[in-house]
């Protein structure tokens, strides 16, 4: 899913966002709650009809945003006090008011409120943090008004490899209509993130969505998929694509490297997005030049590039031929990561 954080993707319009192959794009709770209020997206006709989309959407509770930029946080039972980012205003985030905002934003998915902390903890916090979003999620499913909207349930437990299970394991004792795995992409490693999830998806419903949230670069995606992730979101695609950072089945490339003055060749081969339709050599100039053009196209290529890896990921397993096609993809991006330094940058 594209991350459309305030109803828009960055830099994309949404026919643009569309012709990427994306499905399904992802907004924030806690942003549209401070603005432009959920009150006004409701007036539009829900979300999705508010930003042009015509697609299934879902919201993120705003768990994740209150640890990352709320200011003056005091988490309790109860829910999370804080002082809003853009005005200092102060907001009571609890379960129920995070199910009533998602509600009235019209969501076809809502996310329940859980409680996020950093990475590594303590594991007396990690565990306090895993119960307090458990007792959450009863009180998110008990709030719930609308039917025609689905709500899934989030795994904590930090890398507590029994905790991860133990939240799993009572989540699913639910009435969910999907799971995710959150507290992810917080600062631990790769490693830290496969034992994470080696530890939680034994205990989650094939039968049911499961969801890897915030996550992220092609490989992490790659090896999730082999585990049994079947959604994911993340920024890298347009934030990197805004840093002239792109992605390719070979890797990525850096466009301000000063080896791509003059090529003539497209970011990549048989890429059917608009920035693939000019030479690396004239995508660097736009950057280099300071016109935003280039952050634009770049940012459509990879949101393109990210809709043909899971695509092709979909057609190997359906093929019978994952593993085939995970080795080879992460061996492409292995040898390119090492090589993507090409030259000195200006």
């Amino acid at each position: 899913m594209p991350v459309a954080t305030l109803a828009s993707v960055k830099g994309v319009d949404i026919g643009r966002v569309a012709e990427t192959g994306a499905a399904m794009l992802l907004a924030n709770t806690y942003h549209l709650h401070l603005r432009p209020g959920e009150q006004a997206v409701d007036r539009a006709g829900g979300l999705a009809r508010f930003m042009g989309w015509t697609g299934p959407t879902l919201t993120d509770s705003g768990g994740y945003q209150v640890f990352s930029l709320a200011q003056q946080v005091k988490v309790t039972d109860r829910g999370a006090a804080f002082r809003s980012h853009l005005d200092g205003s102060a907001i009571d985030l609890t379960p129920e008011s995070a199910v009533a905002i998602q509600e009235r934003i019209g969501a076809d998915v809502a996310m329940q409120l859980d409680h996020v902390i950093g990475l590594p903890s303590p594991r007396s916090q990690v565990a306090e943090a895993m119960e307090r979003s458990l007792a959450w999620a009863e009180r998110c499913l008990a709030a719930r008004r609308r039917p025609d909207q689905a709500m899934f349930g989030i795994v904590q437990g930090g890398l507590e490899a029994d905790l991860r299970a133990a939240s799993a394991r009572h989540l699913c004792s639910l009435p969910f209509e999907g799971y995710a795995v959150g507290g992810l992409s917080v600062g631990e490693g790769p490693e830290a993130m496969a034992a994470a999830l080696a530890a939680t998806m034994p205990h989650l419903p094939a039968d049911k969505p499961r969801y890897l949230m915030g996550v992220g670069k092609p490989e992490d995606i790659i090896n999730a998929v082999s585990v049994g992730i079947d959604m994911f979101d993340c920024v890298l695609p347009t934030r990197c694509g805004r840093n002239a950072l792109l992605y390719t089945f070979s890797g990525t490339l850096r466009l301000r490297n000063a080896c791509y003055a003059g090529d003539e060749s497209p970011i990549e081969e048989g890429c059917p997005c608009p920035a693939c339709k000019h030479s690396r050599g004239y995508l660097r100039h736009l950057f280099l030049a300071g016109e935003m053009l280039g952050p634009v196209l770049a940012s459509i290529h990879n949101l393109t590039f990210y809709q043909r890896l899971v695509s092709r990921l979909r057609e190997s397993i359906l093929a019978g031929c994952f593993a085939e096609t995970r080795k080879t993809l992460l061996a492409d991006q292995g040898v390119m990561s090492r090589q993507e330094a090409c030259g000195p940058t200006d």
